[in-house]
């Protein structure tokens, strides 16, 4: 069954301090589905990374956070969307230690492995979305 919005908001991420913003909303968001410190800890972690990666990765972008209901269970949903490079090799940069930038290479994997889903949708010179859901 598809999950049905019930509340949404788009912010931009074109700095640093979207960054901080964009951790500031999911954990009030958070708060207010009633996620236990430690899953509000795993999705701020998760956001911060994605925003980070559409920050310098993609060229800034968005993130559209949702919070959903789908038949008896309850969740938050978080887009992230850019217009950058593109990632060619998905699978590729899901690994763990893969970077293009210098990093850890833990953004993407990471965020899989806090979140209950994670979906990757981009084209190579059109951008990304990066998709993670957190079901409670």
């Amino acid at each position: 069954m598809t999950a049905q919005v019930q509340k949404q908001e788009t912010m931009g991420i074109r700095s640093s301090s979207d960054i901080v913003l964009v951790r500031q909303t999911v954990r009030a968001w958070t708060l207010e589905l009633g996620f236990r410190l430690v899953e509000q800890t795993k999705i701020i972690t998760a956001s911060s990374e994605l925003a980070r990666n559409t920050l310098d990765y993609g060229g800034g972008g968005t993130m559209t956070i949702e919070i959903i209901e789908s038949e008896f269970r309850q969740g938050i949903r978080l887009i992230f969307s850019d217009k950058g490079p593109g990632i060619s090799n998905i699978e590729l940069a899901l690994q763990d230690g893969y970077t293009t930038g210098g990093g850890l290479g833990l953004g993407l994997s990471g965020a899989k492995r806090l979140m209950s889903e994670l979906e990757i949708v981009s084209r190579v010179g059109e951008g990304t979305i990066v998709t993670i859901t957190k079901w409670k």
